[in-house]
């Protein structure tokens, strides 16, 4: 008798206990989130602000901060967010506690299209609008361009910005009509024409060491062009 009541008990109380799992889990679950925590990534946080963040949180018409936790979906949010063309990557997470918690990495521009649209490339090769808080100091890239093919544009753009040197000294990139390439250097009114992209880091290895000498022996501003369009010469043209 004893053992069949010591059972009974224990099955009150494990009813008991599911109950209130349920009953504080329900009303857990029916709280508004409590409120938003924007983080941004990296050290490019420049180009979206928390506030434009903010307005992406946005579910069923009405800001997040004013529905219940249940109703929240994650991936929608996520989606929303990645969906911006100026955001790189974004998760969204819950804690316990109602807190909502956004991570945001913002895309890095390379180079700043300059035509009939203007527009940044960005370190992937995509498109990535201008800003209105923020202006990128990167090549200007001028010419004959065609946003949906911007190969050989981002070729050249990202190895400007991964080289130092490069990166410090070129200060625009233009494309020809038949996609031959060149560019434009600081302090100085000398075009540097490279051709087609073959051999690109024999030809740029050539440029740095004509740049070198010429500053050195300071004729750099005698020459209105530099060519590096052959393999195992620099041509330079005098004005």
């Amino acid at each position: 008798m004893r053992t069949k009541y010591a059972y009974i008990k224990l099955l009150v109380l494990l009813l008991l206990v599911g109950f209130l799992y349920a009953f504080a889990n329900n009303r857990n679950s029916a709280k508004p989130v409590g409120s938003t925590n924007i983080t941004f990534l990296g050290e490019n946080t420049l180009f979206i602000t928390e506030n434009a963040v903010s307005k992406l949180l946005i579910q069923n018409q009405q800001p997040v901060t004013e529905l219940p936790k249940e109703i929240i979906d994650l991936n929608e949010l996520e989606t929303a967010l990645n969906s911006n063309p100026m955001i790189k990557k974004a998760q969204v997470f819950m804690s316990v506690n109602g807190e909502l918690s956004a991570e945001i990495e913002q895309k890095q521009p390379i180079a700043r299209v300059s035509a009939e649209e203007s527009y940044y490339i960005d370190d992937e090769g995509d498109y990535m609008p201008l800003s209105v808080n923020y202006s990128a100091r990167v090549p200007l890239v001028t010419g004959n361009i065609n946003k949906e093919h911007l190969d050989t544009v981002f070729r050249l753009a990202k190895t400007v910005y991964e080289d130092e040197f490069l990166k410090k000294h070129v200060i625009g990139i233009h494309q020809n009509e038949d996609h031959s390439m060149a560019f434009k250097i600081r302090k100085s009114d000398v075009i540097v024409h490279l051709g087609d992209l073959s051999n690109l880091e024999k030809k740029l290895n050539n440029f740095k060491v004509f740049y070198q000498k010429a500053v050195k022996d300071s004729i750099l501003d005698r020459y209105s062009t530099i060519n590096l369009k052959f393999d195992k010469q620099v041509i330079g043209t005098k004005k």
